[in-house]
């Protein structure tokens, strides 16, 4: 039996790499704004793959608000709660509360039955960058665990049409592309300091394309063009993720 156990392992995990060296959409980081863009963009027909450096999902959501077992979402982020079936408490003027295992495993299941794929201990190593024109056309990756072996492993490839940075507040992605390819003008900013009531409403309006072949959403959206963070509220998140499917769709089709 433990023969068969280890073929089928290798077997069908190695199948499920092949099937996704090649696609559509690739998301550095399954926190919300990345696990809502998988499943808007799931949903619409693309091929999602979601490459998650931890051996779990949900970003910054499991810790709540300072340990408090609550998160906060504004008004507006309510018909995207719905879209993912979430139950929600009305806490103020305009505010809602969600528990954060439920959002963490609603967004994830959300994304996952729509059809997206999360690879799990798994981290974005370098981009893949072609000239003339400037342009992202995917990743080299690794396991998690290789670099915290500090092994040297080289990493290998993914290939895409769309690289999402949704690695949160360093914009690990977008950093990496900035430092080695100064062709693709991408300059950083850098997080501000708290305001969340105006970086909630302009980490939406900034979500986007910032090189051909790479876009950001989430709070790294703040890291790239100098917004200041929002704080324990995770309604512009889902929002974000939500607008940055509808950029995707638009440049892809």
């Amino acid at each position: 039996m433990e023969l068969e156990i280890g073929k089928a392992l290798i077997k069908d995990g190695l199948e499920d790499l092949y099937e996704y060296s090649e696609v559509d959409v690739l998301i550095a980081g399954a926190g919300p704004s990345g696990l809502t863009s998988a499943k808007y963009l799931a949903d619409k027909g693309f091929k999602v793959v979601v490459y998650e450096r931890k051996l779990s999902f949900g970003g910054g959501i499991g810790g709540g608000g300072n340990l408090i077992p609550k998160i906060v979402i504004q008004e507006e982020a309510i018909p995207v709660a719905e879209d993912f079936k979430l139950r929600y408490k009305k806490a103020g003027q305009g505010l809602y509360t969600i528990d954060p295992p439920e959002l963490i495993a609603k967004l994830a299941v959300g994304a996952l039955d729509a059809g997206a794929k999360i690879i799990l201990g798994a981290y974005v190593h370098d981009v893949i960058v072609r000239y003339d024109p400037n342009r992202i056309i995917g990743v080299l990756w690794n396991w998690s665990a290789v670099e915290l072996a500090n092994l040297h492993v080289d990493p290998i490839y993914t290939q895409s049409k769309a690289l999402v940075d949704a690695t949160g507040h360093g914009a690990e992605i977008v950093c990496i592309a900035a430092q080695k390819n100064p062709e693709l003008n991408i300059k950083l900013e850098g997080e501000r300091s708290n305001w969340s009531e105006v970086s909630e409403k302009l980490v939406v309006e900034y979500t986007g394309k910032v090189a051909e072949g790479l876009y950001v959403t989430g709070i790294a959206v703040c890291a790239v063009y100098g917004l200041p963070r929002m704080g324990p509220i995770f309604g512009g998140m889902l929002l974000s993720g939500k607008k940055l499917a509808e950029v995707i769709e638009k440049d892809l089709k």
